[in-house]
């Protein structure tokens, strides 16, 4: 009989042990990969907007053409992730000074993910890095401008810094050449 209570105790302790080791995995759902739930706001003073053609110095928020678009992920924002999906909800005062709330959704599986805004339709693919701690998310942007349609393609990598700093490095082919900005936030 005490030999089945120690065996009985010995079982429960592995036990114990097992599901606090699985614990992070569980409440992640994502098998170890960072998660970018939360509400962000630009630290400008720690942000790299861009200086390059048509872009702002260093701790500059983004102006013109890129802020009316919501600064191609300029701002700060909430989002929200789960196992294979990304949103990310902003908002912002257009130029008439109304607030315009947008949400892009990108799955995290590889699949094409398609968002439609007023100013057009982006295409984009998010990819984890092997160790599951930076996110790439390429997009094609189509949209309309003076009454021509242009394309636009961009590469964003999300990376958490600690759990409460997400860097976001952005490089953005233009007409004028690549421009590579990197947005530091802090969470809320």
């Amino acid at each position: 009989m005490e030999k089945n209570v120690k065996n009985l105790q010995i079982a429960l302790s592995a036990m114990v042990i097992l599901a606090f080791l699985m614990m992070p995995l569980t409440l992640n759902g994502q098998g170890g990969k960072a998660n970018f739930a939360g509400t962000w706001t630009l630290n400008a003073d720690k942000s790299d907007m861009g200086g390059g053609p048509g872009g702002p110095p260093q701790g500059q928020p983004p102006q013109g053409q890129g802020q009316r678009m919501g600064g191609f992920g300029g701002g700060d924002f909430t989002a929200t992730q789960d196992a294979n999906l990304l949103s990310v909800t902003r908002t912002r005062t257009n130029q008439s000074g109304e607030s315009v709330t947008t949400t892009s959704k990108y799955t995290l599986d590889g699949k094409e993910s398609v968002n439609t805004t007023g100013r057009g339709e982006s295409k984009s693919f998010a990819t984890w890095t092997d160790d599951g701690k930076t996110l790439k998310i390429a997009t094609s942007r189509t949209f309309d401008m003076g009454g021509e349609t242009r394309t636009m393609a961009s590469t964003e990598e999300w990376t958490l810094t600690d759990a409460k700093i997400l860097t976001i490095k952005t490089i953005m082919s233009t007409p004028e050449g690549d421009r590579t900005s990197t947005r530091v936030y802090d969470k809320k």
